[in-house]
């Protein structure tokens, strides 16, 4: 049961700070949250720890805890994606997610087409031909296209070899589920991004690095200006 309470209190307190609801520099106190949520003392200590941890709080003695900025929090952390993506900060954090994408799914094709696995390079294509058959048949927005497009950008930073790149993996499934969530991702997928995305397979699966991180960088500068448009 505490547990429970522990985690709504985390993800309430969460969104609030989020939300700006609770802005940075805002002073908290243990007193204070056990009496609006009506938890327990230790229910309250678990959650703030939570949330310290994250970098969007900060203990201080005499002083209370402490909301932090937003450059301080744990941007990577899929529970702050979701909180961001379930509120007011949604489109900053599918832009700003889609830049980290530019940044550094070129390099991690790149490293893919030298270091993938015969199995890896094959699923990568057919990961590839699976997302062009859907979106020809107009299901861009489907959970079948979601998935196939989860996985094929999974795929592709975790056989590049490079476990900085791989780690990158969840924040940014994180964004692109989302986007599918809040209707961002049309039936009918840009062709530019279709295109490059299939070429990009090819290229990997051709031991191609240059191909694979130029068609790399052509489908997500169409993702990103498509996200910019939307927002």
């Amino acid at each position: 049961m505490a547990r429970a309470s522990h985690g709504s209190l985390v993800d309430a307190l969460g969104m609030r700070i989020v939300d700006g609801e609770l802005p940075p520099g805002h002073v908290l106190t243990l007193a204070a949250l056990e009496a609006e949520y009506g938890v327990s003392r230790t229910v309250v200590r678990e959650a703030v720890r939570v949330l310290e941890a994250m970098g969007m709080l900060e203990q201080r003695r005499r002083v209370g805890i402490t909301v932090r900025p937003p450059a301080d929090w744990s941007a990577l952390d899929t529970r702050l994606i979701g909180w961001q993506l379930a509120g007011k900060r949604r489109d900053q954090l599918i832009a700003n997610t889609t830049e980290l994408r530019a940044a550094i799914e070129p390099v991690a094709a790149r490293l893919s087409a030298r270091r993938a696995t015969d199995l890896q390079r094959g699923e990568i294509l057919r990961l590839a031909e699976e997302l062009e058959r859907l979106g020809a048949a107009g299901l861009g927005n489907s959970p079948e296209y979601l998935a196939a497009d989860i996985a094929f950008h999974d795929l592709i930073l975790v056989s590049s070899g490079n476990l900085m790149l791989a780690a990158a993996r969840a924040p940014i499934a994180a964004a692109i589920e989302g986007r599918a969530m809040h209707g961002l991702t049309p039936g009918i997928p840009n062709p530019d991004a279709l295109d490059n995305h299939v070429a990009t397979a090819a290229a990997i699966s051709r031991a191609d690095a240059d191909a694979a991180e130029e068609h790399t960088r052509l489908y997500v500068a169409a993702v990103l200006t498509e996200v910019r448009r939307s927002i």
